[in-house]
């Protein structure tokens, strides 16, 4: 009897130690599973947490902001007028002096070779004077349109500048003040330029009027020449000295 029960006793120690580890794994693998659970509701949460929620954080837009802006691009669009139009003009104006050079150094070679040409002679180079004459008109025409398209855009840039330092636009205001003066001193520049090529060949048509008064005294046949008659047709404000 106590053989048989200490038999059933190892039997059961034995049943007992073949199952414990299939019941230590299924209770590993159940609490594996939770943790996993666990951990990974924790994680995607963590995750979840972390992204930012886009939020919509525009300013407010006032209407002080709008007109200062607004009056800031004005400024821009008129800062470019004024530099087109002053491109514009200071070209211009640099053909025309170089126009009026160009008839300056004809009136010279003319006055120059007065007396050693005869009268068939002096009505080609005058024709080829008029010619110069004619081309530095239509540049002179030119420079007064661009000029007057300069003016127009000094006076908006003007008015643009006042209207950002009402808008409280300082900086966009004195950006534009200072482009104007620079502007002014540029076309001041290349105008002097214009002015001084004017006076020089004022002064030489004088002289060549004079000369030609004077070879008709001393020669009164030559009275009626061409040469004569369009000398005669030259405005009064060439034979001003400026």
């Amino acid at each position: 009897m106590a053989a048989f029960s200490r038999r059933v006793l190892w039997s059961f120690s034995h049943l007992l130690r073949q199952s414990a580890p299939l019941l230590y794994r299924s209770h590993v693998i159940r609490l594996f599973r939770g943790s996993w659970h666990r951990v990974l509701s924790m994680g995607l949460g963590a995750a979840v947490c972390a992204i930012p929620v886009g939020q919509r954080s525009e300013p407010a837009l006032s209407n002080e902001y709008l007109i200062k802006r607004a009056a800031a691009l004005v400024t821009d669009s008129t800062q470019t007028l004024l530099s087109q139009t002053t491109y514009a003009l200071i070209d211009s104006l640099t053909e025309y002096t170089k126009a009026v050079y160009t008839l300056l150094s004809l009136q010279k070679k003319y006055t120059s070779l007065l007396d050693k040409m005869n009268s068939s002679e002096q009505s080609a180079v005058w024709q080829v004077m008029i010619g110069a004459r004619v081309q530095m008109k239509k540049l002179q025409e030119e420079y007064l349109k661009y000029e007057a398209s300069w003016a127009r855009a000094v006076s908006l840039s003007e008015m643009a500048a006042e209207a950002a330092y009402q808008a409280g636009a300082d900086h966009a205001s004195v950006t534009v003040k200072n482009h104007i003066q620079l502007v002014q001193i540029q076309v001041q520049e290349t105008r002097e330029l214009a002015l001084r090529a004017e006076a020089l060949l004022a002064a030489s048509q004088s002289e060549e009027i004079m000369k030609t008064i004077t070879e008709d005294k001393n020669n009164p046949a030559d009275a009626g020449s061409p040469v004569s008659s369009l000398s005669e047709d030259v405005p009064e404000a060439y034979l001003r000295e400026d």
